[in-house]
């Protein structure tokens, strides 16, 4: 008889710290855009040797990214309690083509601010971005399809 409680205590444990897990766990502290902005630009004078003419050029450009895509998220939890409804051709068209000129603008700005070898640099960082999140998106889904909904990303 203790056997049959102490395993069901088991599964029972077992049972609610998957379902946390599966809800997201514990999220990190939540930053200002300002803050995120600063953190960012050391990150990038670590990576890439920026001066600091050069990080007080690129700072109130990742600023205002930061921001925009704040306003977007919030945006998009407000109609989180409207149904669903999938967006038009041409409205993905027009979402598709923002996010691209945005894309557009960033290079061309980091271009003029920063030297060939630091943008060479800078380019393999953002490929590298890419890919990680590439390959993060595909690793859930390959797990979600398996069952493993805890082992995200093996």
């Amino acid at each position: 008889m203790k056997k049959i409680v102490s395993i069901l205590v088991l599964v029972m444990a077992v049972t609610f710290t998957t379902q946390a897990q599966r809800k997201g766990g514990q999220k990190g502290p939540k930053f200002t855009p300002e803050q995120q902005a600063t953190l960012a630009v050391k990150k990038m004078a670590l990576a890439l040797d920026l001066t600091d003419k050069q990080q007080n050029q690129i700072k109130p450009i990742l600023t205002a990214q930061i921001e925009e895509r704040k306003a977007e998220m919030e945006k998009r939890k407000a109609n989180k309690d409207e149904p669903r409804q999938k967006p038009t051709a041409d409205e993905l068209f027009a979402m598709q083509n923002k996010r691209l000129d945005n894309q557009i603008m960033m290079k061309n700005k980091m271009k003029n601010i920063l030297n060939e070898e630091q943008f060479e640099k800078f380019e393999k960082m953002q490929k590298g971005r890419k890919m990680m999140a590439m390959k993060g998106k595909k690793g859930d889904k390959d797990n979600f399809r398996r069952g493993n909904r805890t082992q995200r990303g093996k």
